[in-house]
């Protein structure tokens, strides 16, 4: 079967970032073929659990061709459905499981809405809130998730508009106390409450549902049993949440607030007590010679290595990568990706003789602004063509220049748009461009956030793009769209690799 390009891109992007779907069922003979068709279409890694089915549905699913068919004889819930299905993907090295329902009431064609809501929050649990204008509901059913909602908000403190939907997405190595897990539906709800309250994050995304009129309705819901089931499951919640999960939420933030106190209070004590008055008595001490301006960056050099390397960032995993064909002792413009305030430390690890174009508030700086102008980081409001002279003299004596050629952070980590003043300064210096392609800064300090989170940062270095290549592409403004094409490609592929694990 021929598919869309769209649909291949999105299967091609789900098996990249370890995405499968799973879908457990009993008894669903009139749907089930429909439903894993459909979810086949959307992903090309679909698994079924067929839990103990006797009215054909086993038969059905035997017939069907592409699929991971997990069966048992003995009928056991949707809770060890579920759990059984995750076990199979983890198996099979998937991170993440989109799970629907087998009677038809999710349509698979939502699955592309999860995909982007795993791009935009890597590592959390997606729980797709069902839309029921125009909906005719089955009875209970609003009175059911309302009950749960409350009850939900008491034991972990957060807020979900849907919290009885099977329509989700789970990260499968962060799902934690599964041997507690009720056997019966009841246990999706658990699922989030666990989750919670080992720091998971809670996204909600609206999908579509559909109802089947009541004559053909398929329920293996009893509701005096049940009820009494979940009765009983949230009296045990309510119990664990004040002696196990209010203790870790406590625990979470406490920790959150000392990793950003440390780290300002170090960046403080670093830079105002110790760094800035060193710098100032160094460079008031006799005349500045190219072989003290040499010491002050390898200070800066010294200084990043320590920070990203040794002594690190609390609740960071740092990691880089460079191309055999970079040599850092030969002059270049260095172009990277803007994230955060992080990001010239990141990128100062590789050599001392570098400088940086910045932003006027960040060379005036009172924290830091005099080692950087000292240290000759010029501001790029002064224009190119007047800083040109100053950047070809800085060349001459050895030193690459790095420029963001976005010009400003990231608010959520995609790749802007480029300017293509990084691509004139290599055309008229006669430089290769080295491209550094920088992940993770823009999760640890979001921009116009004010604490640290935690998370992993990657830096690799591409190799190095000489003028020939570059004059191929055309000018220099199509020498700049051209780069965040393939910026665009190579984050992705970052992005997919590390986001597995996060």
């Amino acid at each position: 079967m021929s598919l869309p390009t769209d649909i291949q891109r999105q299967r091609t992007l789900l098996r990249e970032r370890g995405i499968c779907v799973v879908i457990p069922t009993y008894n669903n003979v009139g749907t089930i073929r429909d439903v894993v068709r459909r979810a086949c279409v959307q992903c090309q890694d679909v698994i079924v659990v067929d839990d103990g089915s006797n009215d054909g549905t086993s038969e059905v699913l035997r017939q069907q061709a592409g699929i991971t068919l997990v069966s048992y004889p003995q009928n056991s819930g949707k809770g060890t459905a579920l759990k059984r299905g995750f076990q199979q993907a983890l198996q099979m090295g998937f991170a993440y499981a989109v799970t629907l329902d087998a009677d038809g009431q999710h349509y698979p064609e939502d699955i592309p809405l999860f995909l982007e809501a795993n791009r935009q929050h890597p590592g959390c649990l997606i729980v797709g809130s069902r839309q029921m204008q125009h909906v005719e509901r089955p009875a209970g059913s609003t009175f059911a998730n309302r009950f749960s909602n409350f009850w939900f908000y008491v034991q972990t403190g957060r807020r979900l508009e849907d919290t009885q939907s099977g329509y989700r997405l789970y990260p499968l190595r962060k799902l934690r106390l599964l041997s507690l897990l009720p056997a019966r539906y009841e246990a999706e709800v658990a699922l989030m409450v666990f989750a919670s309250w080992h720091g998971v994050g809670l996204v909600s995304i609206p999908v579509r549902v559909w109802y089947p009129a009541p004559s053909e309705r398929v329920s293996h819901f009893r509701p005096g049993a049940d009820f009494a089931r979940i009765s009983v499951l949230n009296t045990v919640l309510c119990f664990l949440a004040v002696v196990y999960g209010l203790p870790l939420r406590i625990g979470r933030f406490l920790a959150m607030v000392l990793r950003t106190v440390y780290s300002l209070l170090f960046v403080l004590i670093s830079c105002c007590c110790v760094m800035t008055p060193l710098v100032w008595l160094y460079v008031k001490t006799g005349k500045m010679t190219e072989r003290k301006r040499r010491r002050l960056h390898r200070l800066i050099y010294q200084a990043s290595r320590f920070v990203m390397l040794h002594h690190g960032i609390p609740g960071t995993r740092f990691s880089y990568a460079v191309s055999e064909k970079v040599d850092f002792s030969k002059p270049s413009v260095v172009i990277c990706n803007h994230q955060s305030h992080l990001d010239l430390a990141c990128l100062l690890i590789f050599t001392p003789n570098i400088i940086f174009l910045t932003n006027d508030w960040v060379w005036r700086n009172p924290i830091y602004g005099l080692l950087i102008r000292h240290a000759e980081y010029y501001p790029v409001a002064e224009g190119i063509d007047r800083l040109m002279p100053r950047l070809r003299s800085l060349t001459e004596r050895g030193y690459s220049i790095a420029v963001f050629p976005e010009g400003t952070r990231s608010a959520d980590g995609r790749i802007g748009r480029f300017h293509q003043g990084a691509f004139h300064i290599a055309q008229e210096l006669g430089l290769d461009v080295v491209p550094m392609y920088l992940y993770g800064p823009g999760r640890i300090l979001p921009k116009r956030t004010y604490h640290l989170c935690k998370g992993p940062i990657r830096i690799e270095v591409g190799d190095p793009l000489g003028q020939s290549a570059l004059q191929a592409v055309g000018d220099t403004l199509a020498q700049a769209s051209w780069m965040r094409k393939v910026y665009i490609e190579k984050y992705e592929h970052i992005c997919n690799e590390i986001e597995q694990h996060v």
